[in-house]
């Protein structure tokens, strides 16, 4: 017997016994495996989700009458009912005006009102200008079909002005004018910085 013949005798052995040992092996370590599947969620978010209807990223945009561009947004949207709006979770708002300027709103919540043409942010709402202008305010009405909107209760706000404090807003566009006013009333305080103001 050569040793090609006696190499393969031995394969012939050798192979089927390390098969065997691969596969005990394999079912040893199988049993080892937790397979308990455990579901992505937390119990708090599968109740939220399975309580009622929702909306993930709606989206909703419009032009006014006058050319501006309004784009809103959120992270959650729940329909409303008869006279309940539908609320909104990390609410956003872009304005675009048709002058060029634009606007940047944001709040932790929300409603829509589609129907009246109406937004209320609430919770930390933040008004961006492109002018560099910073407002702060807990709650404001907002319009759909045009740059109109109006905060009842204090506000703070920081710019090249200084920084300045009042107890409500308004803001609007003259029928004559595509310039936006931002109106502050019921106490205001303004605190002029010149530094700020140069920069």
């Amino acid at each position: 017997m050569d040793g090609y013949s006696r190499l393969v005798a031995y394969l012939k052995v050798l192979l089927p016994l390390m098969a065997l040992a691969l596969m005990s092996t394999m079912f040893l370590i199988s049993r080892g495996v937790n397979t308990d599947a455990v579901i992505p969620f937390a119990e708090q978010d599968l109740e939220d989700r399975t309580r009622g209807q929702q909306i993930t990223a709606p989206f909703f945009s419009g032009t006014t009458a006058q050319g501006d561009e309004i784009m809103v947004t959120a992270a959650l949207a729940r329909p409303g009912g008869a006279d309940a709006p539908a609320t909104a979770v990390n609410l956003e708002a872009e304005i675009k005006m048709i002058g060029g300027g634009r606007f940047l709103l944001s709040s932790d919540t929300g409603a829509l009102r589609p129907d009246k043409d109406m937004a209320n942010f609430r919770g930390d709402v933040e008004i961006l200008s492109s002018d560099g202008l910073r407002v702060t305010t807990q709650e404001l009405n907002a319009a759909l079909d045009g740059v109109r909107a109006d905060s009842p209760g204090p506000v703070q706000a920081s710019g090249a002005m200084g920084d300045l404090t009042a107890g409500a807003m308004q803001i609007d566009t003259k029928t004559d004018s595509e310039a936006v006013h931002m109106v502050f009333n019921k106490g205001v305080k303004l605190l002029y910085d010149p530094q700020q103001s140069e920069r």
